[in-house]
């Protein structure tokens, strides 16, 4: 996927760096939905000057380019993925862990919603909440 990622960067008009590529990276290799905060503290270590404002721009240039989706599951910072298909998602109350919810058909609901408002619906982001099987284990 690099090749395909610098060509859509430079066919977009920004500048290709390591650091975006490994942000990209970063999270088109994880089911983590990671904060700005936690790709930032992952890539330190291999980009020492990378600054967390790099993180949030890039961040920004790839939702731009509809490359990584912008969650906001009811925390203090916004969680991101690079599935970009509309799925739905739940997070733990406990650690704060969010998973992809698979194999839900969400097309009923949306058609049921599109159905009852006179809005052109434009999109949508389903999440739900409860306490992940290694947090129940816990208690």
């Amino acid at each position: 996927m690099e090749k395909c990622i610098t060509t859509l960067l430079r066919e977009q008009g920004f500048k290709v760096t390591p650091q975006r590529l490994a942000i990209y990276q970063a999270l088109a290799a994880t089911k983590s939905h990671p904060s700005a905060e936690m790709i930032f503290h992952e890539l330190q270590p291999v980009y020492p000057t990378m600054s967390l404002a790099t993180v949030y721009k890039t961040i920004e240039i790839l939702k731009e380019m509809n490359l990584v989706q912008v969650l906001n599951a009811g925390e203090d910072s916004f969680r991101y993925d690079a599935n970009t298909e509309s799925h739905p998602h739940i997070r733990c109350l406990s650690c704060g862990r969010v998973d992809d919810l698979e194999g839900v058909d969400e097309s009923v609901f949306i058609d049921q919603v599109a159905g009852k408002t006179p809005y052109r619906l434009t999109g949508q982001q389903f999440y739900f909440y409860g306490v992940c099987p290694a947090c129940q284990q816990k208690t």
